[in-house]
């Protein structure tokens, strides 16, 4: 999942709030996952099912959780839940501030079309815009690049502006799809291996002796931080072509962000079943996020 990138260091008071709260987060297996709109501690501004996303802004200190049940933003000690209630399959950031994209299903009670296709807010997702693909696609990986958009609905496919949309040769799914606003590299996780784009998700190669991991962020156009199913980390510093292992996660990893760090060592953020872990030196350690 991409998110805004900066070198800046996150501020330690909310990394403790947010830990915190992520620590009351009783997350379900993908499989199990409540319905959008069931009785949860969400109705109090709580997140309380599978997250899809997470995304961080190290500039603003902002972290949002993409849910079944919508988007929520835990950098203070109280969850905010922002926007309508969606399922949020498929959640990613643009380059610009408070823009993301986002794919999945509505709520209950809400009149959009199922699937809801592309959609884009550019308030920070306080709303969203229909933008293309209504009624037609569920994009369970969504990544943006310097080119514009990737997505997979069953299929792979790219569009440079967000409504016009082609179809990519990649014979295969991913589970996620990880690109940069700064760049045109995109990774694609599968089961089989790594996959790897250098032309916006047109064209895909198999990177041969990666390891197979299962999340991926980029925390720069040339970082990459990668998560096996074990919780395994690796790291790369030229787009995934190479890898070495740095660390491990402890606990059952839902999911990866990563930003720019001081000194040049990437942050890696990760999601897990107990609470939010960052490691600050490049996935060699991690520790819980409320103990900044």
């Amino acid at each position: 999942m991409p998110l805004h990138f900066s070198r800046h260091r996150r501020p330690a008071a909310a990394l403790a709030a947010a830990g915190a709260l992520l620590l009351t987060l009783s997350a379900c297996s993908p499989g199990t996952a409540s319905a959008p709109d069931a009785a949860s501690p969400a109705a109090a501004g709580r997140p309380s099912s599978h997250v899809h996303g997470l995304s961080v802004n190290s500039e603003t200190g902002q972290i949002l959780l993409a849910t079944h049940e919508g988007l929520f933003d835990i950098s203070k000690n109280t969850g905010v839940k922002i926007g309508p209630s969606i399922d949020l399959m498929g959640f990613t950031a643009a380059m610009d501030e408070g823009v993301f994209y986002a794919s999945g299903h509505p709520g209950k009670d809400s009149t959009m079309p199922n699937p809801l296709g592309l959609l884009k807010s550019s308030d920070g997702g306080k709303t969203w815009a229909q933008v293309s693909r209504q009624g037609e696609s569920d994009f369970h990986a969504l990544t943006t690049t310097k080119s514009g958009i990737v997505g997979f609905d069953g299929t792979m496919r790219t569009s440079t502006d967000d409504s016009t949309w082609k179809t990519s040769s990649a014979g295969f799914a991913p589970a996620v799809l990880a690109g940069n606003p700064y760049s045109d590299t995109v990774l694609a996780t599968t089961p089989e291996g790594l996959r790897r784009s250098s032309d916006a998700g047109t064209t895909w190669t198999m990177i041969h002796g990666a390891p197979v991991i299962q999340f991926a962020a980029f925390a720069s156009a040339a970082e990459a931080a990668g998560v096996a199913p074990d919780g395994s980390v690796y790291l790369s510093v030229d787009g995934g072509l190479s890898w070495r292992s740095t660390g491990k996660i402890d606990g059952s990893v839902q999911a990866v962000a990563a930003s720019e760090g001081s000194g040049g060592t990437p942050w890696i953020w990760a999601a897990t079943m107990s609470g939010l872990v960052v490691s600050t030196d490049g996935g060699a350690t991690f520790r819980p996020a409320d103990a900044a």
